[in-house]
């Protein structure tokens, strides 16, 4: 086998499957609590741009381990001749109705894959596990053994003394949350087996860590620009009467705010789509927070900037976000208020979470009212956006493709505020890139604008990895 080729194989339902979808990233593959479900073995080879960088088999657990291993014992009376015997164990059976899920999973390991034997670490040992053991042991192929915790039970320390006697590396591996460095660790593992499997383990792992930057980046860039175009949109609609102008205000209110949610909802399909998650639920319970309406209070108390930084940015400012309805005809410019000044700005930043943006009519040369809504005004309305996205990117960048069911948001400290690791020097710089991203045309930044945002919320991004 030239790609390096690892069979995972053990007792049923010990997290096999799990571990096969956290090594290749692969949430395709069927993981069930029901023992025996899976009863062929299948080739999952992890890919990055194209490239297989290793092969994992998933394979059915083994049902007559100690009919097995007498079969094969009584057919070799040397340990020269263990291997052989397993081979026409295979060659007797794997055509019959008899010990196929043996036949399954030992079937790639005399063609020369290399071994991953998976027992779960909440359960006690038992004896009834070392004829498993015996029989992988005479295949001759390299073998690691990999303590899976499936349960809240510890009997690793069981496991650990019992497994040394029959593998020379002993790891304990939760296919679950196994972080990325982790994960890395067990790659640099499976190099030791063999020495030809050294290099393109090495190759995989440097082209997994530069897939990782290449993941954190995106993110950063996806945010980025979802984050400068809800602070930049702004909705239209032309009306022939002036004192139409309220009737439409809040139908065009609402399509406001769809439309926002619209954008946020894109923009975390968009990071899961990075990491692999093409088919991810999302529990309405389990995204609780994230599914709080984007302009409710809880929201930006949650999210954005603390009463202080409100505050400090809204007088650093002078804004006044949000201030309600100011209807005009005849004349192309604004008639809303001017800029009232520091302390107004302050203050009225700190209470006016519920008026994202201005709504606002303009006389049309041609005759009529145009009713504007947005670009969004409010001071704190970038931060709870970004707030909100760093919230769900952490979510997914840390989760394994062995975790099923909905993204879960809920076990995470809901009053944390990923907002607090922006220090005081960068908030003034991302205040600065949001007033000029207010300022531009919808959906036409400057490229300095994004690229500028982008590696800030990069620097933000690292420090999570600590947080």
């Amino acid at each position: 086998m030239s790609t390096p080729t690892f069979v995972v194989v053990g007792h049923p339902n010990k997290g096999k499957s799990s571990i096969v979808a956290t090594l290749t990233q692969d949430e395709s593959i069927h993981i069930s609590p029901i023992p025996g479900a899976t009863v062929k073995s299948r080739y999952f080879p992890m890919k990055i741009d194209g490239q297989e960088q290793y092969i994992l088999v998933d394979t059915p657990g083994f049902q007559r381990a100690r009919r097995t291993f007498a079969w094969i014992k009584s057919k070799a009376n040397t340990a020269a001749e263990r291997a052989n015997a397993i081979s026409q164990f295979i060659e007797t059976y794997q055509n019959t109705d008899q010990f196929t899920d043996e036949c399954e999973l030992l079937s790639p390991i005399v063609q020369g894959a290399g071994i991953l034997y998976v027992t779960d670490g909440s359960h006690p040992y038992g004896e009834e596990y070392e004829a498993e053991m015996e029989i992988l042991q005479w295949t001759g192929q390299p073998s690691i053994a990999l303590i899976n915790m499936v349960g809240k039970g510890d009997y690793i320390e069981q496991w650990r003394a019992a497994l040394s006697q029959y593998f020379k590396i002993v790891r304990v591996f939760n296919a679950v949350t196994a972080e990325f460095n982790k994960r890395l660790d067990l790659l640099k593992a499976f190099g030791q087996l063999r020495e030809e499997w050294q290099n393109p383990l090495n190759k995989a792992i440097k082209a997994l860590e530069e897939r990782r930057e290449n993941q954190t980046h995106q993110s950063a860039l996806a945010i980025a620009q979802m984050l400068a175009t809800m602070i930049s949109f702004k909705i239209t609609k032309k009306i022939s009467l002036k004192k139409e102008a309220h009737t439409y205000e809040e139908p065009l209110a609402q399509k406001y705010k769809d439309k926002l949610r619209d954008l946020e909802k894109k923009g975390r399909s968009t990071i899961e789509g990075i990491y692999d998650y093409h088919e991810l639920e999302r529990s309405e319970t389990e995204l609780d927070i994230l599914d709080i309406d984007l302009f409710s209070l809880d929201s930006w108390n949650i999210f954005g900037l603390n009463r202080q930084q409100l505050i400090t940015t809204g007088a650093a400012s002078g804004a006044l976000a949000g201030l309600g309805f100011d209807v005009a005809v005849g004349g192309s410019s604004f008639l809303f208020g001017a800029a009232v000044g520091s302390v107004v700005g302050g203050v009225t930043a700190r209470f006016s979470h519920k008026k994202i943006a201005d709504v606002k009519t303009f006389g049309i040369p041609l005759g009529g009212v145009e009713l504007r809504i947005g670009p969004a005004a409010n001071i704190n309305f970038p931060y709870v956006v970004l707030g909100r996205a760093l919230y769900h990117y952490k979510a997914v960048s840390q989760r394994t493709h062995a975790q099923r069911g909905s993204l879960d948001l809920e076990s995470q400290n809901e009053s944390m505020s990923y907002i607090s690791l922006i220090s005081d020097t960068q908030r003034k710089k991302l205040e600065r890139l949001f007033t000029q991203i207010r300022r531009s045309d919808n959906e036409n930044f400057h490229s300095e604008m994004i690229d500028s945002l982008t590696d800030h919320i990069k620097a933000i991004m690292k420090n999570l990895e600590f947080f």
